[in-house]
């Protein structure tokens, strides 16, 4: 996750993310500006080209708002891709799109989520090449994750994450840990499993702590673009000021309508495609 970002899958807000709001299932927390949507992705896909990462895009449309956070309903590994199969039930139709665009790019399925598992990318991390951590939350059952650890292969953890507001305020994995460097890790410290706690610090990882305002504001969501080089949502001082301290290139970009709104940073709105 620290490795350059060499291609990236995206999908600008269509039709479906500009009714989020009219299903409070959805989760959004207010109506949505789809121009204004519109307008903060474009922003976000110009500074990743700007920094030289190749941005593909999703053309095809879908019922499901949330497919603009392309990270969740797909992992890819370097054996190929593995649909997953979200715990949001607006979600689940979102792998079958995403695995048509891989297979469409000779991109091999390794495997598939099936019922009655669950999971989703924002559960996932990865803290070294061969070391993968799966999160246990109200979208990643323990049926999903133990499937995805056994498509993954070699070190494998499941860690829970706290149930925190439940469903109101859902946090995935990556909602309160997001590695920035080989040895260094963003972290809401309230929030982080105290088994990936201890694993960070037998790892040798440094944490930097989000406060609880700039948790609020997708602090915690950083996408490494290359060892060196961040982007993060704007609005998040401390977090811009902690990653320059540590001689990390900080690139915010605008995200309150396509970020807070809808609950997604940078690393959602992405699905690397190829790293390293």
């Amino acid at each position: 996750m620290t490795a350059p970002l060499r291609e990236v899958l995206v999908k600008r807000p269509g039709p479906a993310f500009g009714r989020a709001f009219d299903n409070p299932a959805h989760g959004y927390r207010h109506p949505v500006d789809l121009a204004g949507a519109q307008r903060e992705h474009d922003a976000f896909v110009e500074r990743l080209d700007a920094l030289g990462v190749r941005v593909a895009r999703l053309e095809e449309e879908a019922a499901s708002p949330d497919l603009v956070y392309t990270f969740d309903p797909l992992l890819v590994t370097d054996r190929g891709a593995i649909p997953l199969r979200p715990g949001k039930p607006n979600r689940q139709s979102e792998p079958a799109v995403l695995e048509r665009w891989t297979r469409a790019r000779g991109i091999p399925t390794v495997g598939r989520i099936e019922a009655p598992g669950t999971a989703e990318g924002g559960d996932t991390l990865w803290l070294r090449p061969d070391l993968f951590v799966i999160g246990r939350t109200l979208r990643t059952n323990d049926a999903g994750a133990r499937q995805l650890a056994g498509l993954v292969g070699g070190d494998v953890r499941i860690v829970d994450v706290p149930y925190w507001k439940g469903d109101a305020e859902l946090i995935h994995l990556l909602s309160v840990v997001h590695p920035v460097a080989d040895d260094l890790a963003v972290v809401f410290l309230p929030l982080l499993p105290v088994g990936l706690w201890q694993l960070l610090r037998d790892l040798g990882y440094r944490l930097l702590e989000v406060s609880e305002a700039e948790f609020e504001t997708l602090g915690c969501n950083v996408l490494v673009v290359r060892p060196g080089v961040a982007v993060v949502a704007d609005g998040n001082p401390e977090v811009a000021r902690a990653l320059a301290r540590e001689g990390i290139e900080v690139h915010p970009y605008p995200a309150a309508e396509i970020g807070i709104n809808g609950s997604g940073g940078p690393t959602c709105m992405t699905r690397p495609i190829l790293r390293g």
